[in-house]
């Protein structure tokens, strides 16, 4: 008989042995206490519903589509004196779109010849005189536009994920530390971080409200997201990167692109990182790009701890984006659709998040009474204003690190370790970028090997 199948080489790239040069080592705290503490309630925050008023600060947006448009808006709200002075993008109908929906929604206004086209556009945002870059391009190319706006000593705003393989996910990490060591601060679009009830969780669980964590399950179960076909008048790589949310190269998949949250969430509540990710998942249902439409992750922590991670995007499933933490007296349930809780070993209500907002109806609901979109940028400017550098770069680069990890083992059939992550010379994605054809490979990896039967004569 013969066996087919593909190189893990290509999902994995050459992992080298450990403690290879050039390996950064991440400084995010591990484990959590095995000895419980004691419980009893605490208060989390203060809260600021705004920022503190200063000199003006001028933000520069690199990524015009829909969540630039939004983080534009999001900083504006933010406090007083916040301005959008800068727009780039790679087309100059997504500039002009966030250009007319600022004007539309908060009458306010981008220069002219403050909005830049063209894959260089980022670097003359960069140089434009901004204070602060708001990074919301497709995730590929975050760690390139991160290093330049540290070097150019810009504070950030960076839309997660923040890389898309090994390579950018160590390139972020020390970036992270560079931008630590020139004061500047970093905040990622990783909002639960930032959104009050998942902070009030995090903070009774920091109080010992379950005990010590023992496992866990996170979610991110919805409907498809949007695509778009391609159009006679574009080149192969301007479709690719209007569809960018279809193709791993520049989404990183959508394990990486949008259940990072999830992952985050683990990540944060443990205070650590798994070490291995034994995963499977398939494409059934996606007709356009290379990704898969569902992942099924376990993963495995240095202490032995399991947390199962689910994802899926397609039509007409089950919907659940949730966190469960499970700890050795009780567990929490973090949801931004239902409210946050925690709950005793006999499945009894034992702390619930109370502050959320009302509709304009005076009904209530499950949003706090501060989006978080717009608190991580409060915080931001905050962290500004106040001359006390704020970082969360790292720990976003660990938590994107993590999904990928997730990814390659369902791409290869195969358990992949963090170890692997930290030395592979794994890079995606093209080496030329000009609107022409795109050389990389596009079909849809599929695990293990394939059985061929011999044919008989």
């Amino acid at each position: 008989m013969k066996k087919s199948s593909i190189s893990r080489r290509k999902f994995l790239g050459k992992a080298a042995t450990v403690g290879a040069a050039g390996i950064v080592v991440p400084s995010i705290l591990t484990g959590c206490s095995s000895e419980p503490k004691p419980y009893k309630e605490v208060a989390s925050g203060p809260w600021l519903d705004t920022a503190p008023d200063g000199p003006v600060l001028k933000a520069g947006l690199i990524g015009c589509g829909g969540r630039g448009t939004g983080a534009a808006q999001n900083f504006i709200d933010a406090g007083l004196n916040l301005q959008i002075a800068a727009l780039g993008d790679t087309f100059k109908d997504k500039v002009e779109s966030t250009r007319a929906t600022l004007i539309k929604n908060r009458n306010h206004e981008v220069p002219e010849d403050k909005c830049f086209v063209g894959f260089d556009a980022f670097q003359k945002v960069i140089d434009s005189g901004v204070d602060i870059i708001i990074l919301a391009t497709p995730p590929f190319f975050r760690p390139e536009h991160l290093a330049a706006a540290i070097a150019a000593r810009k504070h950030v705003f960076a839309e997660k994920p923040v890389c898309v393989d090994p390579t950018g996910a160590r390139s972020v990490m020390a970036t992270a530390i560079k931008a630590k060591e020139l004061g500047l601060s970093i905040v990622t679009g990783t909002q639960r971080r930032h959104q009050r009830d998942y902070v009030a969780a995090y903070t009774q669980v920091q109080a010992g409200a379950i005990g010590h964590i023992v496992g866990g399950n996170v979610y991110w179960n919805q409907n498809r997201l949007w695509h778009r076909d391609p159009d006679p008048s574009w080149s192969e790589m301007e479709w690719m990167i209007r569809n960018w949310v279809n193709w791993t190269w520049l989404s990183g998949d959508h394990i990486v692109e949008q259940h990072v949250h999830n992952l985050d969430v683990m990540n944060w509540f443990t205070g650590s990182h798994p070490v291995k990710a034994t995963a499977f998942g398939s494409r059934l249902r996606r007709y356009t790009g290379d990704q898969y439409d569902n992942f099924s992750v376990d993963y495995i922590f240095e202490n032995g701890m399991h947390f199962h991670s689910m994802c899926r995007q397609i039509n007409g499933t089950s919907g659940n984006v949730a966190e469960m933490v499970f700890g050795s007296d009780g567990y929490v349930h973090t949801s931004d659709r239902r409210i946050c809780a925690i709950y005793d070993k006999n499945n009894q209500l034992k702390w619930e998040f109370g502050d959320y907002a009302p509709d304009k109806d005076g009904k209530p609901t499950h949003n706090p009474k501060v989006s978080p979109s717009v608190q991580e940028h409060i915080e931001l400017v905050t962290s500004i204003r106040t001359q006390k550098p704020f970082n969360e770069l790292e720990n976003t680069a660990i938590s994107t690190m993590t999904a990928i990890m997730g990814r390659i083992s369902a791409y290869t059939g195969k358990d992949t370790s963090w170890d692997e992550m930290m030395n592979s010379d794994l890079k995606i994605g093209p080496t030329v970028f000009e609107l022409g054809p795109v050389n990389i490979p596009k079909e849809v990896p599929i695990a293990g090997e394939a059985f061929i039967p011999e044919v008989k004569k």
